[in-house]
C-alpha cells in the first residue's frame, strides 16, 4: 500500500503550520528545508523533525519522499514545483503558484506530463460553512445569484515600520495584498458559486510609499509582536496596500470587492455576502462557526457550525461537535486531508475535491488582469 511522506520546504510562518497540519492527519513528515543549513537544523530541531535538509536537491533526492510542500517566498514557486514535479514527487504549493501566467501554465502542463497530483495551497476553502455555503448555492435555496460582495481585511501592514518580504515585488511579485489574500477571496467564490470572471475594473493603492527595513529578513505578521526590530533603512514600495475591484461574473452577477492590509483592528477577517432571487449568505472568518442565511419574507437565520445539520460535503471538513469552534489551522488539516485521500486512493483521472495547479494558474491570470485594469484606469475583459 502506498504511504506518504511529505518533506517542507521553508522555515517561516507556513512551513511550521504546514507541519502540524500533517501531523494531525497521521502523514509522516520526513524533514525541513530553509534557506539555508543553519536555519534547517533550527526548524528540525523545534519541530522535532529527523531530517534537516542542507538543500533543495537533498529533498528531491530523497527516495523516501513522495510529496512536496514548497512555502517559501513566491519567487522559488516555479522552479521548485517544477523541479519536484521533474522528479516525480507530487507537489502542495503555498499561493500564488508562480510569478506570472506564463509560468503557472507551465507548470499546470507539466503536471499533466509527469503524472502527479499538483494542488495549491488555498485552504480557506475548507472551512466547514464555505463548504455548507457551497452547498446551499448549489442545491438552488439561494436561487439565483444577483450579486457578489466580499472583502479580505488586515492591519499587519498598518504602519510604515511593518515590513515583511512580501512587499517587495522580486520577491512577492508585481501584486501583494491582491495576491497575498484576495486570491483567497476570489477563490473562495468561483468555489462556491462556480462562476467566472468576465471583466473588472481595479484601482490598487498604496498607502505607504516609503517603508522602514529591518535588518535581515522577517516573517510574516512577526513586526506586529516583536517590538526589538529596529528599522535601518528607507524602502521604496511597489507592491498594492489595498485593492477596490469591480467585477462582472458571467450570467451577469456583479461584485464588489476589496482588499486591504492596513485597516486597524482586522487581524485576519475574510468576508463574503451573496445575494440571490430566494435568500442571501454572509459569513466571517473572524466568527467562522455562523453562516448567516437573509430572507424577505421571513426572520433570517444563522447556521452553526454543527455536523448533525451541515451538508455532507460540510460534514467532511468538520472535525468537532457543534459548539467546538474550527478556525484557521483546522483549514490545512482539511485541505491536506482530501489531498492526501485522494494521492493515496491512486486515481488520478477522478476530479481532485481540492484546488489544483488550474486554479492556481487561473488566479494569476485574473491577478495580471487586475494589475493591467489598475494601471490603465479602465475595464479588463478576461
Amino acid at each position: 500500500m502506498f504511504t506518504s511522506k511529505a518533506a517542507i520546504i521553508g522555515a517561516g510562518m507556513m512551513g511550521p503550520t504546514h507541519v502540524e497540519a500533517l501531523r494531525r492527519n497521521g502523514i509522516t513528515v520526513t524533514g525541513i528545508a530553509g534557506i539555508d543549513e543553519s536555519e534547517s537544523q533550527k526548524a528540525a530541531k523545534e519541530l522535532n523533525l529527523a531530517k534537516a535538509y542542507s538543500s533543495f536537491e537533498e529533498v528531491l533526492s530523497d527516495s523516501d519522499v513522495n510529496v512536496v510542500h514548497i512555502t517559501t517566498p513566491n519567487k522559488f514557486h516555479f522552479e521548485m514545483a517544477r523541479d519536484a514535479l521533474n522528479a516525480g514527487k507530487h507537489v502542495l504549493c503555498e499561493k500564488p503558484l508562480a510569478m506570472n501566467s506564463k509560468e503557472s501554465a507551465g507548470l499546470v502542463e507539466l503536471a499533466k506530463k509527469t503524472a502527479t497530483v499538483a494542488a495549491v495551497n488555498y485552504n480557506l476553502r475548507f472551512y466547514p460553512l464555505v463548504m455548507e455555503a457551497k452547498d446551499f448555492i448549489q442545491r438552488g435555496d439561494l436561487g439565483d445569484i444577483f450579486s457578489i460582495t466580499g472583502s479580505y481585511v488586515q492591519d499587519w501592514l498598518l504602519y510604515d515600520t511593518d515590513y515583511n518580504w512580501r512587499i517587495k515585488a522580486d520577491e512577492g511579485g508585481a501584486l501583494r495584498a491582491v495576491s497575498d489574500i484576495g486570491t483567497h477571496l476570489l477563490d473562495a467564490i468561483r468555489h462556491m458559486t462556480g462562476l467566472e470572471v468576465q471583466s473588472l475594473c481595479a484601482d490598487l493603492h498604496i498607502v505607504h510609499k516609503n517603508r522602514k527595513r529591518p535588518k535581515g529578513e522577517v516573517q510574516t505578521f512577526v513586526s506586529k509582536v516583536d517590538k526589538t526590530l529596529n528599522p535601518t533603512e528607507d524602502l521604496k514600495v511597489d507592491t498594492e496596500d489595498q485593492a477596490a475591484i469591480l467585477v462582472r461574473f458571467n450570467n451577469g452577477v456583479r461584485g464588489v470587492l476589496w482588499i486591504s492590509q492596513t485597516t486597524a483592528g482586522r487581524k485576519n477577517s475574510f468576508k463574503f455576502e451573496i445575494s440571490g432571487s430566494k435568500s442571501a449568505l454572509a459569513w466571517d472568518s473572524e466568527q467562522p462557526c455562523e453562516l448567516w442565511v437573509g430572507h424577505r419574507d421571513k426572520a433570517n437565520e444563522i447556521i452553526r457550525k454543527d455536523p448533525g445539520i451541515l451538508s455532507e460535503s460540510a460534514q467532511a471538513c468538520n472535525t468537532f461537535p457543534g459548539g467546538h469552534i474550527e478556525g484557521y489551522p483546522d483549514t490545512f488539516k482539511m485541505h491536506f486531508k482530501q489531498l492526501y485521500n485522494y494521492i493515496e486512493d491512486g486515481d488520478y483521472g477522478k476530479p481532485a475535491p481540492f484546488p489544483t495547479f488550474e486554479d492556481g494558474h487561473h488566479e494569476i491570470v485574473v491577478c495580471e488582469a487586475i494589475l493591467e485594469s489598475s494601471k490603465k484606469g479602465g475595464w479588463v475583459s478576461l
